[in-house]
């Protein structure tokens, strides 16, 4: 017997296999687990985490979990090892056992074993399984006996089975604590067993009275132990305990404080740092004044540099939070001269220039935070010595290569990059400083610097132009090797060369890039560069790079890929040159931009695979061509005003009809088709940014400026022409007042603020349709052309990759097969579905909850027309569900009343933490035909049988009367 064929299927990436491959693997897995060596039983066994998470559902996840059980019941001691490290590693699968009593039972026997090693796994597996199982008496009831056993591997196997059940249940926390307690103060309890005792401690928090018991304990443990090992393990717990009770953090603040200040022992000092910085982070809002003030008296007189660092570590974390502002307003409240501030200042101050570097790092990032928190007039020294300590420590840090002036680097970098833009007065020095540096750092350091000016670049675009000469003089003299940091200081120091060219690079600065380019880049580095060239606007320089690209990669996807790039990046260039008011010129422009871009689609849809269907950028090139078109098609009708004036009777036609717009003639009619045009553009953008749910905020934030360009062309038009009398300003006037983060963004945003003064100004003078209004329509598009678009990272790149996938019950035997239901009956429609994330899950967003939508529709009748009541002919249900370890499941009750064929289909979205929607399916259909129940059927072939009979029996004679013979 061999596990080849569940091995080969198991380490297979991607998703997709049909449920018959996962039922196949299972069987597989199965002949392993029932071979007679074992060897092939433990490789079996070893398998199951791959199965769950190649197939994550209930149906699968339940069968396997027995299968476990029963090797946990009958294997031996190694075999149930191997079970309950499968079970820790698919924790979060658990949920999903059908038969939780059966696989319980099934465990649970092997508790009563004569062997003690086999009873601490099971209460090792008893314990992980807690999630599931936190109120089952026989489970306490056994953690309690194996507690007073004499066998060490049992009772250490008890103490994990009691935290992890108290952790879970209320319950069973208080009746255990008071045992936990007689334990830890028992004499005949070893240390090291009360070592291992005391951290349950921290799980007693699901009530106030039990918190409150527990912080007694351990405050007498704290007291009557002082041993060394003892009083970091009780303070740890006591921490732990006050973060998840909440109400006695402060207290645990002040325990820790008087520890650090008065406890000589250095591990019980860093220890109390440790908490500290844990507390800082996790509620900075319940530091006083008194306590940021005490860790700055131990912070100045400690004559250690380890425990300086941590102190200065916890200060720096309480700065950038909301606890520093308190700090200072309570000192200048006060009416006293404010002895609190200066001592942190002069912590800060003096550690600036410490010969630890760690040490400088914190103390300039203290000092930073300061500076950019509290706006007092006072406080204009702390924001000189903050620039000062950072240029010190750039200087310092940018000659040395190691790893830990590295990390200082990055710390002050991101410092200065906080600095400079909450005090933008700041910025012009400190570019001139960082260009200064960059001549005479080290390689790691000139990348991290570059990366720092494109950041204040991007910021304040007004201090571009005048770093470029001297980055363009660096570049030259750059990359005289091929290493990794020198190619990556290519890329760095080409991406702020773009930044500050503002998408306008000269001829010289291109030459200079291409010819370094040339000497010594690899074809990733030159790749890399195209890429930030597309994201930066500057279409030329990235075309040709494409260009150089294309014959250099190894398979015909990729060839695909960088040719269409080339194409897009040719398309765009064709349009960076265009002038206001030449419409001729712009037209043509725009044909050859339509050209590269149709050429561009074409091998972009060649460069998909099932894999990577590029579904994000396909969707967008073809937005950005019928957007072209659209505005093209606009231009045309601007001039057939001139082509095709409005006729004579124009007038006569608009009193005639009562429609004044027939005063202008045929434009109006095509200006009414090409705002809807525009609308529905401005939807399909709307549709494009629901579904990018992985994408990145710039890349969002790009795509809602094209929606914004269309709704803008289509309000132009209505307020020019259409109907200046209602339309109204009103909702785009916080345009100015957004915040742009990009340079791309920032002439966007100009362009929109102008169009809308112009059309503003020009509506209230002229009644429409005049050369005057066309004109401002036709430059209203020239200028939103004039801005290079901007290609955004998730059109190259996806940092974050979420999924769904939906599994129904009932299901269909085959595909081409309907399920039957009776037309009396509901059908009860179970919707199941895992969340399947790629490495970096939540990078951007994150999902708090799945919409699932149900609808169903009628394909064909197959019985008589009755009178059925609107609500049971139609199927419209949706529910928001909230995944638990990415699973999640609900029901449906659908009608089918009208018999014949319907096809069901449910569509999935997800909900982020703010509330928003997002489209992101996926969508599954199944088909349903609704048969007559038999009653109802057997009763209507009564009714017409008796109707048949009736109307088959012969009729009466008429009987005769004496009046008969009258009439």
């Amino acid at each position: 017997m061999s596990l080849s064929t569940a091995r080969s299927f198991l380490s297979e990436a991607g998703y997709g296999e049909q449920e018959l491959d996962a039922n196949s693997a299972l069987m597989e897995l199965d002949k392993g687990l029932r071979s007679g060596k074992l060897g092939e039983q433990c490789e079996a066994v070893v398998l199951f985490p791959k199965l769950f998470q190649k197939y994550p559902f209930p149906i699968l996840i339940n069968s396997a979990f027995l299968k476990l059980a029963d090797i946990f019941r009958l294997g031996n001691n190694f075999l149930r090892l191997c079970v309950l490290k499968v079970t820790q590693q698919s924790e979060k699968h658990l949920e999903k056992i059908l038969n939780v009593d059966e696989f319980v039972k099934r465990i649970f026997s092997v508790i009563h074993s004569n062997d003690p090693v086999a009873r601490a796994i099971t209460l090792r597996m008893l314990g992980s399984m807690a999630s599931i199982i936190p109120e089952r008496k026989n489970a306490h009831h056994s953690i309690r006996q194996s507690l007073d056993s004499h066998d060490n591997v049992e009772v250490e196997a008890a103490i994990f089975a009691a935290a992890s059940f108290s952790a879970q249940s209320k319950d069973f926390a208080a009746g255990i604590c008071n045992k936990i307690g007689e334990m830890i103060q028992g004499l005949d309890t070893p240390v090291d067993m009360k070592l291992k005792l005391i951290p349950m401690l921290q799980h007693m928090h699901h009530d106030a009275g039990l918190a409150s018991s527990s912080r007694q304990l351990l405050q007498q443990l704290v007291t009557s132990y002082p041993s060394t090992q003892m009083v970091i393990v009780t303070l740890h717990t006591f921490t732990q305990l006050a973060a998840s009770s909440l109400i006695d953090i402060p207290k645990q603040i002040q325990l820790l404080l008087h520890y650090l200040k008065e406890d000589p022992r250095k591990a019980v000092k860093r220890l109390s740092i440790q908490d500290l910085k844990f507390l800082a982070k996790k509620a900075p809002h319940l530091w006083t004044r008194e306590n940021i003030q005490t860790l700055c008296e131990c912070a100045l007189s400690t004559p250690h540099d380890s425990l300086k660092l941590g102190m200065l570590s916890v200060l720096s974390a309480l700065s950038g939070t909301i606890a520093i502002k308190p700090y200072f307003n309570a000192s200048a409240g006060s009416g006293t001269p404010p002895s609190g501030p200066t001592d942190l200042v002069r912590l800060a101050q003096e550690c600036c220039y410490h010969s630890n570097l760690a040490v400088a790092a914190h103390g300039v990032s203290v000092l930073s935070n300061i500076a950019i928190s509290c706006l007092e007039k006072d406080l204009l020294q702390v924001e000189q010595d903050a620039v000062l300590g950072l240029e010190s420590l750039l200087v310092l840090c940018s000659q040395d290569d190691s790893r830990t002036a590295q990390a200082t680097l990055k710390t002050a970098l991101t410092c200065t990059v906080k600095l400079v833009k909450c005090r933008p007065h700041l910025s012009q020095s400190v570019v001139e400083f960082l260009l200064c540096q960059l001549h005479s750092a080290q390689d790691t350091a000139r990348i991290l610097m570059c990366h720092s000016l494109a950041a204040i670049a991007m910021q304040l675009p007004v201090l571009g132009q005048g770093m470029l000469g001297d980055l363009v003089d660096l570049y030259k003299v750059i990359g005289r090797s091929a290493t990794d940091k020198q190619q990556e200081l290519l890329v760095s120091l080409a991406t702020v060369i773009f930044v500050a060219s503002q998408s306008a690079l000269s001829a010289d600065v291109k030459s200079v890039i291409k010819q370094q380019l040339e000497n010594v880049a690899n074809g990733w580095t030159v790749y890399r560069i195209a890429r930030q060239a597309s994201r930066m606007g500057c279409h030329e320089i990235s075309s040709e790079l494409y260009q150089s690209l294309r014959t250099r990669v190894a398979s015909e996807h990729f060839y695909f890929w960088l040719n269409s790039l080339k194409e897009f990046s040719q398309a765009e260039q064709c349009l960076s040159g265009l002038e206001d008011g030449d419409y001729s010129g712009t037209m043509t422009a725009i044909a050859e931009a339509l050209k590269s871009y149709q050429k561009g689609i074409a091998s972009l849809t060649a460069a998909s695979t099932p894999l990577n269907p590029l579904s994000f950028q396909c969707e967008f090139v073809k937005l950005r061509i019928d957007t072209l078109q659209a505005l093209s098609q606009l231009i045309c009708t601007c001039n057939s005003l001139k082509t095709s004036p409005p006729p004579a009777i124009a007038t006569t036609i608009a009193l005639t009809s009562g429609n004044e717009l027939q005063r202008c003639g045929r434009i109006s009619t095509q200006m009414k088709v090409s705002m809807d045009e525009f609308r529905g553009l401005a939807t399909r953008y709307a549709d494009l940014y629901q579904s990018s749910f992985d994408a990145d905020s710039a890349t969002l934030r790009n795509v809602e400026l094209q929606q914004q360009s269309c709704l803008l062309i289509s309000h132009v038009i209505e307020a020019l022409i259409l109907d200046p009398h209602t339309a109204s300003f009103q909702e785009y006037g916080i345009l100015g007042a957004v915040q742009a983060e990009s340079e791309y963004e920032r002439r966007v945003m100009s362009v929109f603020n102008h169009v809308l003064e112009e059309v503003e100004l020009l509506g209230r003078k002229y009644p429409p349709v005049s050369y005057l209004h066309t004109g401002c329509l036709c430059g209203a598009v020239i200028a939103l052309l004039k801005v290079p678009l901007s290609f955004q990272r998730y059109f190259f790149q996806k940092l974050q990759s979420t999924s769904i996938k939906l599994a129904l019950s009932p299901s269909p035997r085959s595909l081409s097969e309907p399920i039957t239901v009776q037309n009396t009956q509901q059908l009860a429609l179970k919707v199941e579905g895992v969340v399947q994330h790629g490495s970096s899950p939540g990078l951007f967003r994150k999902i708090q909850s799945v919409c699932l939508s149900v609808s169903s529709t009628l394909q064909s009748k197959t019985g008589q027309d009755y009178k059925i009541p609107l609500d049971n002919m139609t199927n419209e249900m949706e529910q928001r569900v909230e995944p638990h370890n990415d699973y999640f499941s609900t029901q449906f009750l659908l009608n089918f009343a009208v018999l014949g064929n319907h096809t069901v289909t449910v569509e999935a979205s997800v909900v982020d933490g703010s509330g928003i929607v997002w489209k992101t399916g996926p969508k599954t259909t199944i088909a349903i035909k609704s048969l007559e129940d038999p009653f109802s059927q057997q009763l209507r072939h009564q009714l017409q049988q008796q109707q048949q009979s009736q109307q088959a029996a012969p009729q009466p004679p008429p009987q005769r009367s004496v009046y008969a013979r009258f009439q």
